[in-house]
């Protein structure tokens, strides 16, 4: 299983947003040179992020993006779930199943329970796990470096 880069750019770009300082407006530009994206990419998702309700944006001269609510409240199995367009391993977990083992094949059932188990996992974790600690100088420090198995394995569960 692969997470799409919508959603591997939009966990990148809400937890720039969150290292930010209160009431900070980030830009799409800002976002695009610290993560080397495009900017219509990252507008895109910033769109996308706002109308799920994690972004909120302002238009206009001055205008930007912040968190639309605190980051501890964003799950990033939400997140996941919000932007993934198909957890469907195999074509029998998909819609419009036509697989002639349907019924008589123990794998599909083993395999949605992996994908329930990893979005589970995900629901332990929030956006606020990914940051680094509070006065390590966060907002100026630039994007989160460390890499997902050392994130992971560096924080535990902040909510079953």
């Amino acid at each position: 299983m692969r997470l799409t880069q919508m959603t591997d750019y939009a966990l990148r770009l809400l937890m720039h947003v969150a290292q930010q300082p209160p009431g900070r407006l980030c830009t799409s530009a800002e976002v695009a040179r610290v993560y080397g994206l495009s900017e219509a990419h990252v507008t895109k998702i910033t769109h996308q992020l706002g109308r799920a309700g994690w972004l909120a944006t302002v238009r206009g001269k001055g205008g930007g993006m912040r968190l639309a609510r605190p980051a501890s409240e964003i799950a990033l199995g939400d997140v996941v779930r919000g932007l993934e367009p198909d957890f469907a391993l195999v074509e029998c977990l998909g819609t419009g199943n036509a697989c002639v083992l349907t019924g008589q094949c123990r794998l599909s059932r083993i395999l949605g329970q992996a994908v329930s188990g990893f979005l589970q996992h995900l629901d332990g974790y929030t956006l606020a796990d990914l940051l680094p600690p509070a006065g390590a100088g966060a907002g100026a420090a630039g994007p989160v470096a460390l890499p997902w198995p050392v994130a992971a394995a560096q924080a535990g569960p902040t909510r079953n």
